[in-house]
């Protein structure tokens, strides 16, 4: 392993230890929010450390068999050319495993996140896609142990939804679901087709991480212009009887937001301006990304809605992600919610595709 990665895993190491000494202290207790972000970083510093502990033990142990091979005892000789090899991998598996923990965080990646889908080509087909899309996302959450509230819905004549916004609640949901933003097409028999042709549909699925307060950007409320409106839709009666839904367009951007699953105006008005908030973020992150040209060719680039991600064929059960090249024909086990089954890959080149770029620059 390179001097200078070792010297940065010297310097977590230390930084582990000052940061649970930290954790001890009695302001620090006092302080919740100086506690949680500690613990959050002690707990991100755990995780390499303890795996750059395995890594010095087994560099240690292959420099005992080194040692041993070139003894003159016969019977440690062949201990150490039976264990040699096992160890070697090991150390070059941890070794690999210490580069991926090494690249750069991004701090969105722990946030919150609101999920978008959207209809696109195909009519009642796409929407009924859209439903089937917000399922298959719904169980993941579910398996993922994350919490799901559904902020805006504008359902199909069919069935499905035009349009759907949620939130997503959990460890590291936005450092997950951004490889989801993207097109997602399908190919299957639609309802509604009566001579068995197989058609193709498509949705637009966009991620945006939830915005602390302390980082929301400025807003000038001259730039807003707040409608009310009666939601339609789940609720019961109360939800129906009062104009208790928000239409919030920001007027620089054209930006449209909307909320009507909140009882009261005043909570659908703090979850839009919430959703308003990522959307401008994520204006900002876009403009920095255009001008980045390395950005152009990672798998983040893909983002664009516009761009064609992945691809659902009912007739063959398969699912491709044109991103990776990676097809499987587990197709009902993914939309089940066994979504990690598409994203764990994608997640796994992007880190490559990181490792790649900073070894060319020297940084690692």
């Amino acid at each position: 392993m390179q001097e200078s990665i070792l010297r940065k895993l010297e310097a977590l190491v230390e930084r582990h230890q000052e940061v649970e000494q930290l954790l001890s202290q009695p302001d620090v207790i006092a302080d919740q929010d100086k506690f949680r972000e500690l613990n959050r970083e002690y707990s991100q510093l755990q995780v390499t450390v303890t795996t750059y502990k395995e890594y010095t033990t087994a560099v240690a142990d292959l420099e005992e068999m080194e040692l041993m091979l070139n003894g003159d005892d016969e019977d440690m000789k062949a201990m150490a050319e039976e264990e040699i090899g096992p160890t070697r991998e090991k150390a070059e598996h941890l070794e690999h495993e210490l580069q991926l923990l090494l690249l750069p965080h991004d701090k969105r990646d722990d946030c919150n996140c609101f999920l978008e889908i959207r209809a696109g080509t195909g009519g009642d087909e796409a929407a009924l896609f859209a439903g089937d899309l917000f399922k298959m996302y719904t169980h993941y959450v579910e398996s993922k142990g994350w919490q799901l509230e559904v902020i805006s819905v504008a359902e199909g004549e069919m069935g499905g939804y035009k349009e759907i916004i949620a939130k997503m609640s959990g460890e590291g949901a936005y450092g997950y679901m951004k490889f989801e933003s993207g097109g997602h097409r399908v190919q299957r028999v639609p309802v509604t087709e009566t001579q068995g042709r197989v058609h193709t549909s498509a949705c637009t699925v966009m991620v945006l991480p939830e915005i602390p307060p302390a980082e929301a950007p400025v807003i000038n409320q001259s730039d807003l212009r707040i409608d009310t409106f009666r939601a339609s839709g789940a609720g019961g009666q109360h939800i129906n009887k009062t104009d208790s839904a928000i239409r919030i367009t920001h007027l620089p951007t054209g930006i449209v937001v909307e909320c009507q699953d909140e009882r009261s105006q005043h909570q659908n008005r703090a979850r839009a301006m919430e959703v308003l908030y990522s959307r401008l973020a994520q204006l900002e992150e876009d403009k920095r990304n255009a001008q980045a040209t390395e950005m152009r060719h990672s798998i983040l680039a893909s983002g664009d809605r516009s761009d064609r991600i992945r691809t659902y064929n009912f007739p063959q059960s398969r699912i491709t992600d044109h991103r990776i090249n990676l097809t499987v024909y587990r197709l009902d086990e993914v939309l089940a919610g066994n979504l990690d089954l598409m994203l764990k890959p994608v997640i796994e080149e992007f880190k490559a595709e990181q490792l790649a770029s900073m070894a060319s620059q020297g940084a690692l």
